[in-house]
């Protein structure tokens, strides 16, 4: 059993597996363990795994998919001059009672929020010399998160087309990032 924390921000509760593959799973970690290592390098077949776990075929199916699916986790292969640009989502409304209208979900101001704050950035990266693009959903639209978007370039130095927002700004003391931006405050 692991030991519970308590958020103080926002009280809820979570232990040592919360946010990863194995998160809501009754069954321990070692037994988990041991199928990943079985697995891989073994090939062994579900039916097998949940077996030798003592659970359900779906129980082992869900948890390798997810196991397999956070493996797979796209990368953006950045090659040349790329434009990133955030966007964010309010919730919108939520639920709805029978004969009342729905909740709303969404903040009363306008501008930037966060993900906590029911409006999740997502980020767009759009490679300019091939033409893909890559939408990226984040918790925060902060430095940390633009710099881990960029982070995975073919070239030592990419060109970055970006507009006025504050977190782009240390993109220009990089050494690795050429920025050009807009600020459409200016009409640009």
């Amino acid at each position: 059993m692991f030991q519970r924390y308590r958020c103080k921000n926002c009280d809820c509760a979570f232990n040592d597996k919360t946010g990863t593959v194995f998160g809501h799973s009754e069954i321990p970690l070692r037994r988990w363990y041991f199928a990943v290592y079985t697995y891989i390098p073994l090939n062994t077949g579900i039916r097998q795994l949940g077996a030798g776990l003592a659970v359900t075929y779906k129980t082992v199916y869900r948890r390798v998919q997810r196991f397999l699916w956070s493996l797979d986790a796209p990368r953006p292969q950045l090659k040349g001059p790329v434009k990133i640009d955030e966007l964010y989502l309010s919730a919108g409304e939520k639920g709805r009672e029978r004969d009342q209208e729905p909740r709303l979900r969404g903040l009363s101001t306008c501008g930037r929020g966060t993900f906590q704050e029911d409006k999740p950035p997502v980020f767009v990266v759009t490679d300019r010399s091939t033409g893909e693009t890559y939408v990226h959903p984040a918790k925060a639209a902060d430095e940390s998160t633009i710099r881990l978007l960029l982070s995975n370039r073919q070239q030592e130095s990419v060109t970055v087309y970006t507009d006025g927002f504050r977190a782009y700004e240390p993109l220009d003391d990089h050494d690795s990032f050429e920025r050009e931006y807009v600020v459409h405050g200016e009409r640009e």
